[in-house]
């Protein structure tokens, strides 16, 4: 065991007892697609969670009780979502870590709100998860609201005077961050030439991209996720080489580059920050890559965190009662492999920029800067 990283979550757990006298088992949902589109980002959340609750225990567990994860798939669909966050609640689960896909997550914090159970979601951006003021709800990433304006900031200042065209997947990332970045450029003054949508998993956009030529659009905006936002690319751009595109954090997959191919060379991203190259991760980044995790990308480590944050307020609390630990958790400051954080009185993380500028190059997402 790394020093630092069994330090910092000891640090958690003060006065903890030996797993041998535990007094019973504490139950940590877990929320994530396992299977369809998303998996794999499912499978990041689930290394981050699972890496999470064998350090705590390691550490002795919590409040003199071993922690042990329980698994449940909502495929990034509402309706799935639902029927998981029922299951966690037949478990009695005081916390939820997960539902990264808002599509997911917004439906089953009703759910939890109703239970009395915490959610805290590492990568679900659609504001209106925070924006219901609900008790028991918070996010470790940021919002759309601010990730829109980002873009449409972008656009306007990198494509003055352009033809711009915002196009959409339906769901409720997808369009939320759409209508978040058209938003933005109204309040610029700047009217998009198209809004349109796609569906997930369409894979023939040939209809888009005649309307993209004649609309003679300049730069176009996705609002999606990778697999879609790489065929559109490669469609589109194989007729307009010049056609601008800007994406965003749900674009963050090496699929993209898979199947966009060289047409997603020096695309801009906006995406969550590297989390990896923060010193308070170092121990963390290196347990993920024993683990074959080579390049542990944000989503494991803002879950990890959100474990983290549950954890030391539920210490702080004295208790797992999650009216107290949701008490604890808008109250204090927390130490976390993303630094020192908190949570505002909507649930929304504090203490860091969440999202940064990258460019698609040579197969990768690099930083804007290093780039520039």
């Amino acid at each position: 065991m790394v020093g630092g990283r069994f330090t910092a979550l000891a640090a958690a757990c003060l006065a903890l007892v030996t797993i041998s006298n535990a007094r019973a088992e504490v139950k940590i949902g877990v929320a994530m697609p396992l299977t369809g589109p998303q998996a794999w980002i499912g499978e990041q959340v689930r290394a981050g969670a699972e890496l999470a609750v064998e350090d705590l225990n390691r550490g002795g567990g919590l409040l003199g009780e071993p922690l042990a994860v329980v698994l449940v798939d909502d495929y990034c669909d509402p309706d799935q979502a639902v029927a998981a966050a029922h299951k966690l609640v037949a478990e009695g689960v005081p916390v939820v870590v997960g539902h990264q896909c808002s599509g997911a997550a917004i439906p089953a914090s009703a759910i939890y709100e109703d239970a009395g159970i915490i959610l805290i979601s590492p990568a679900a951006t659609n504001p209106r998860l925070t924006e219901r003021g609900l008790r028991y709800t918070f996010r470790t990433c940021g919002r759309d609201d601010l990730q829109g304006a980002m873009i449409g900031d972008r656009l306007a200042e990198d494509w003055p005077g352009a033809d711009i065209a915002i196009v959409h997947d339906g769901t409720a990332y997808g369009q939320g961050i759409a209508e978040e970045a058209r938003r933005r450029l109204n309040e610029l003054g700047i009217d998009t030439a198209l809004f349109a949508q796609v569906q997930p998993g369409q894979t023939e956009f040939s209809g888009l991209v005649a309307a993209l030529q004649a609309g003679g659009i300049d730069v176009v905006f996705y609002g999606g996720y990778a697999a879609e936002a790489g065929l559109i690319v490669r469609q589109a751009k194989a007729r307009l080489p010049d056609l601008g595109f800007v994406v965003p954090d749900g674009v963050a997959s090496e699929d993209f580059w898979l199947i966009a191919g060289a047409a997603a060379e020096g695309i801009p991203m906006t995406s969550f920050m590297e989390a990896q190259k923060l010193p308070p991760a170092a121990d963390v980044v290196e347990a993920f890559r024993s683990q074959g995790i080579d390049q542990p990308i944000s989503t494991e480590l803002y879950t990890y965190a959100a474990a983290q944050v549950w954890a030391q307020a539920a210490q702080s609390a004295g208790t797992t009662d999650p009216a107290q630990v949701a008490e604890a958790l808008r109250r204090e400051r927390f130490d976390t492999v993303l630094g020192r954080i908190g949570f505002d009185a909507k649930g929304d993380v504090t203490g860091f920029d969440p999202f940064v500028w990258y460019v698609w190059t040579d197969g990768k997402w690099a930083p804007k800067e290093l780039t520039d």
